[in-house]
């Protein structure tokens, strides 16, 4: 049986939320940029602005200069969190197999043996474009193809509005005509290698035979050979599903190392929250931060033992926040990510410190007991206060 695997592509999908929130700027050039950073990127745009020469990563200072009209809005991640997670509950409703990107408005979904209950993958993915604009009000780009590699060339083809089908079987012709900077999975270096020996489609690269590719590739030879046929197995991961997110997007931009330190933690007790409610432990940990200036920064940690304790997770969050914060600028949002957690440990230390961690748990325990009772803010960590505030809160009787 042939894969069926859907794209959809919501295209300059920050600025596609926020002319959501103000439609009268829908025909204007719209920029999405941090407002007042001297060095600040373009962090996203709509296609009007596209077309006036501006692009992802450009400094606002020349966007400006670029074109003079175009109307500037920061970006608020939080906002477009919430719609990545709305149009997955949209996916999930047809199939389990769901894989998202991180605020990019990309979905893959895996509708493989479906037909009898959904319909054609075609019927399908125009199904889930309509909820997904009644619902939600964005409107997806899709293509269905027999693997993520065609899917996602298909829908880069037709951006920023349209739909594609490629049909099993049809693979290596479709993509023979395709521009190589088109294709998914060829780093920069490589582009530059190809673009030397004035290489530039898809159909081009593939005259060249396996030992040629050796000589110019080496170890990635072979990926490169089944990369421009078409050939692609990744299966689609639904890392999201699994994954526990907790976000801050900060009211005033800032760098104070312990206003940062207090937001990671008060992350980390979310986090933990959750993850005792369910009754599993953390593996891996990551923190993404986005500074003022638009620059995103990421670091992750694989925990040396599973845990669900928030001191544990708010000692290793404060780690992973000094190896991802590697520039002087003010930081305007950070997250907070466990990635596949495990069933927590039942079993129980008498020395050490895990029997320490045993007692926190118990304690972390109760203090979800009271929350759940009394209210959210009842009782918290003193690492979750503000600096200024420690003190005094720790002073009271």
């Amino acid at each position: 049986m042939n894969r069926a695997i859907i794209h959809l592509n919501v295209a300059d999908f920050a600025a596609a939320v926020e002319i959501l929130a103000q439609p009268g700027i829908k025909d204007f050039p719209v920029v999405i940029a941090p407002v007042g950073a001297p060095r600040a990127v373009v962090y996203d745009m709509n296609d009007t602005a596209f077309q006036q020469g501006i692009c992802k990563g450009m400094p606002l200072s020349r966007a400006r200069q670029q074109c003079r009209d175009i109307t500037i809005l920061p970006p608020r991640f939080n906002r477009y969190e919430q719609v990545m997670t709305h149009i997955l509950h949209q996916g999930l409703a047809l199939t389990p197999a769901v894989e998202s990107g991180v605020r990019d408005g990309h979905f893959f979904l895996d509708i493989t043996g479906t037909r009898r209950l959904h319909g054609p993958p075609a019927d399908v993915a125009h199904t889930l474009k309509k909820r997904i604009q009644k619902h939600i009000g964005v409107e997806p780009i899709w293509s269905v193809a027999t693997s993520k590699l065609v899917a996602k060339v298909a829908t880069r083809l037709v951006k920023p509005k349209g739909e594609y089908i490629v049909n099993p079987g049809d693979e290596a012709d479709f993509l023979a005509p395709v521009p190589l900077h088109l294709m998914p999975g060829l780093a920069p270096d490589e582009m530059q290698k190809l673009s030397a020996f004035n290489l530039t489609t898809t159909s081009q690269l593939r005259e060249l035979t396996p030992d040629q590719l050796q000589m110019l590739f080496s170890y990635r030879a072979g990926a490169i050979h089944d990369l421009v046929r078409g050939k692609d197995a990744d299966p689609v991961v639904f890392d999201r599903t699994d994954a526990i997110c907790a976000g801050h997007e900060c009211s005033t931009d800032t760098n104070d190392a312990g206003v940062l330190q207090t937001i990671v933690c008060a992350l980390a007790g979310k986090i933990g929250a959750r993850l005792r409610h369910r009754g599993m432990a953390a593996r891996t940990l990551c923190i993404d931060l986005s500074y003022s200036d638009g620059i995103q920064g990421r670091a992750c940690r694989k925990m040396p033992t599973p845990t669900a304790s928030d001191m544990v997770l708010c000692k290793t969050a404060v780690q992973l926040l000094a190896r991802a914060q590697t520039r002087r600028v003010r930081i305007r949002h950070l997250s907070l990510v466990c990635k596949k957690p495990v069933p927590a440990m039942t079993q129980l230390f008498l020395f050490g410190e895990s029997a320490r961690e045993q007692k926190q748990l118990t304690v972390l325990a109760a203090m979800d007991r009271i929350r759940k009772r009394f209210g959210a803010g009842t009782v918290q960590p003193a690492s979750t206060l503000h600096p200024a505030c420690r003190y005094s809160a720790g002073s009271q009787p």
